[in-house]
């Protein structure tokens, strides 16, 4: 008589040891962490600042890999097409939540294809005027564009960027119209900023802090809805008579969908433990983000509040990528 339960049983066996060997593989070569922008930005320096610590976790190489293009799109469609191995990361910016509705053709699915893993932190902008102008305040902008409209100028990283967007938004909510000046990128930026090339540069503190620090820039406003701790002294938008905008740069690390969940909890807490190294976490604040991390059922949900936010100020204004 044929017993079938030992005999499937028997069968098994071989299936376990297998199943256990694949699921401890992880990482068993390379991981790439993608940059969607050129070197030397913020995202750049974070994935930078993170390499030798996940190498040193890990044990494996950790390839940091520049693929510019789309506001960050390129890259993270990169990773959105990947296999769900653990093997390949997008470190993102802001653009990241405003692409969607920018960017028609972004060819991928920005809730759906991606596993939004971590938030590194936020950042507000601050609104600023070349010290050569004579604006010392919000209140000083408002009144001076209501006068004349459309004459004084501010500049942003680009057209469609979230400095833009917000700047729509503050002139439709304090009714006043100002002239948009978009370089391309931060660098262009700040150099205009210095060179005092328009009346109002907005940036995150990591494109313009040093020409604030140098009086170069007057801080006018930040964006957040709360002063940022790494800017106290320099009043919301709010508080200078424009309400209801909380617009903040952030910076997030993410995966394609389907990551298994033992992939996701060990790549989590190895940036978190990274992040708790006091020299990390000093070099990370000193680019300008409030550090305060959170992990996908926090960083997911922000992500979609921001598309929302920024999709309708988009179609409201009528917006197109440069």
């Amino acid at each position: 008589m044929i017993h079938r339960r030992p005999l499937l049983a028997a069968a098994l066996l071989p299936a376990a040891p297998a199943i256990a060997r694949a699921q401890a593989a992880w990482p068993s070569g390379p991981i790439r962490i993608i940059v969607p922008f050129p070197p030397g930005g913020s995202t750049d320096a974070l994935s930078r600042m993170l390499q030798p610590r996940l190498q040193a976790e890990f044990g494996v190489p950790i390839v940091v890999e520049n693929r510019a293009g789309a506001s960050g799109s390129l890259g993270t469609a990169a990773v959105a097409r990947s296999a769900p191995d653990g093997n390949t990361w997008v470190l993102v910016f802001d653009t990241h939540a405003v692409n969607p509705a920018l960017i028609p053709t972004i060819g991928f699915d920005t809730q759906r294809d991606l596993t939004p893993l971590l938030m590194f932190g936020t950042a507000p902008m601050v609104l600023t005027a070349h010290r050569t102008r004579p604006y010392r305040s919000m209140a000083q902008v408002i009144e001076a564009a209501k006068a004349r409209p459309e004459t004084v100028t501010y500049g942003t990283i680009g057209n469609g960027s979230l400095a833009h967007l917000t700047m729509e938004l503050a002139q439709r909510t304090g009714g006043f119209r100002l002239v948009h000046v978009p370089y391309r990128g931060g660098g262009p930026l700040s150099i205009a900023a210095v060179a005092g090339e328009v009346d109002l540069p907005i940036a995150t503190r990591p494109a313009i802090g040093a020409h604030i620090d140098s009086g170069a820039l007057i801080p006018l406003a930040q964006t957040g809805a709360t002063r940022s701790p790494s800017m106290p002294d320099i009043p919301t938008l709010a508080e200078s008579g424009i309400p209801g905008i909380d617009a903040r740069a952030f910076w997030g690390f993410l995966g394609p969908a389907n990551l298994p969940p033992a992939i996701k909890q060990r790549m989590e807490g190895a940036i978190r433990k990274a992040l708790d190294i006091p020299e990390v976490r000093e070099r990370v604040i000193g680019l300008g983000i409030d550090l305060d991390p959170h992990g996908e059922a926090v960083f997911g949900p922000f992500v979609a509040r921001q598309m929302e936010t920024w999709a309708r100020v988009v179609r409201e204004n009528n917006i197109r990528p440069d």
